[in-house]
């Protein structure tokens, strides 16, 4: 995977200005939580709409229909709530992950998108803070894809690291302002706090482990990569 051209513009990283205004204790748990209520409120309010409308006796005609709702919103909010317990935080069950697990859990968010991901990593082992590094930037490489495209997901093992890499190609790929911040590690200056915390969550998780992100912006392409020290803290 070609990572920098003639044409690229790599992000650079925040400054120390910057590193003293980044949120840190009870106002970064709070901004995650707004992010996870955010995202479960849509399939939990689309069950009790369906359950709504099984206790309608006037809408009785419409009982398949609610019962189609109530699966498929259930189905979403599982799909959440493991990829969640891997992205934001950890399995109290698992020490290590499989790159197929990973894989998995990106599927049961990502399925139904317009976007394609090729997922191009081999069967491998991965501690807690590599799998939560992976999982997120294959989601927010997805992302970049509204409009369709592919999302090619790779990792390279080596002697000293591991280096993961996305790369968002697909026509008007692109991230939010809001987004971009958090991939250098800055503040949000103005835009909407879900659409940062997510970004700048895989910058924190990759530099408290001693590891590097950069993200590169083309015509038509978003690249994420993150190079990881071998030995982490669980």
């Amino acid at each position: 995977m070609a990572f920098l051209t003639d044409n690229a513009a790599r992000l650079s990283g925040p400054s120390a200005e910057e590193q003293t205004a980044l949120p840190q204790g009870a106002e970064l748990t709070a901004l995650v939580a707004a992010k996870l209520c955010h995202d479960f409120i849509s399939p939990s309010g689309a069950v009790m709409s369906g359950l709504d409308l099984l206790d309608d006796p006037t809408a009785q005609d419409m009982r398949e229909d609610a019962m189609g709702l109530i699966r498929q919103s259930a189905r979403k909010m599982i799909s959440l709530v493991n990829f969640s317990r891997v992205a934001f935080g950890s399995s109290s069950s698992a020490e290590r992950f499989s790159s197929t697990e990973i894989h998995n859990l990106l599927l049961g968010l990502t399925d139904g998108g317009r976007a394609q991901i090729d997922w191009r990593i081999p069967e491998i082992s991965l501690s807690k803070p590599h799998a939560r590094a992976l999982l997120n930037l294959a989601y927010l490489t997805f992302s970049a894809l509204a409009l369709g495209g592919t999302a090619t997901i790779t990792a390279h093992q080596e002697e000293n690291g591991l280096t993961l890499a996305g790369q968002a190609q697909g026509n008007r790929a692109r991230l939010k302002p809001e987004a971009l911040a958090g991939l250098r590690g800055q503040p949000l200056s103005e835009g909407l706090h879900g659409q940062w915390i997510q970004p700048y969550w895989l910058w924190l998780t990759v530099s408290e482990i001693g590891g590097r992100l950069d993200t590169v912006v083309e015509e038509q392409c978003i690249s994420l990569l993150a190079r990881l020290p071998n030995h982490v803290e669980i």
